[in-house]
């Protein structure tokens, strides 16, 4: 299956970012591709896509990873809503321990006696 996804190049602390056109098998760093859709820049915000290209891929029917499908909202290359790419957390459940409770019956119960005298 055929993914739209960003492929990083570029020197270290600066990324720059290839947008490839690659089997979903490969891995991004594998450097293997079909073809070059564009670069993206984040520092610069330079971007320079191959728009014809991208459509035309597009009507194929080859999915976008949800970062591209952001990328491609924010310039507005497709319509839609961006995705939400952050992990999810989940909250972290306490095992409560249960004690078990102990009823007593009313008959076991004895009454203390109340002294009614107070010491002067």
């Amino acid at each position: 299956m055929l993914k739209m996804r960003l492929q990083r190049v570029g020197r270290k602390h600066e990324p720059t970012f290839r947008l490839v056109l690659t089997d979903s098998k490969n891995s991004t760093k594998s450097g293997r591709f079909k073809e070059i859709l564009g670069s993206f820049d984040a520092r610069k915000t330079t971007e320079a896509f191959k728009t014809e290209r991208i459509n035309h891929w597009l009507s194929q029917g080859i999915s976008l990873t949800p970062t591209v499908h952001n990328l491609f909202i924010t310039h507005g290359l497709i319509k839609g809503t961006k995705k939400n790419v952050l992990p999810r957390k989940t909250p972290i459940v306490k095992e409560v321990k249960e004690t078990p409770v102990v009823e007593t019956p009313v008959e076991a119960v004895a009454e203390t006696p109340v002294s009614t005298e107070t010491e002067a």
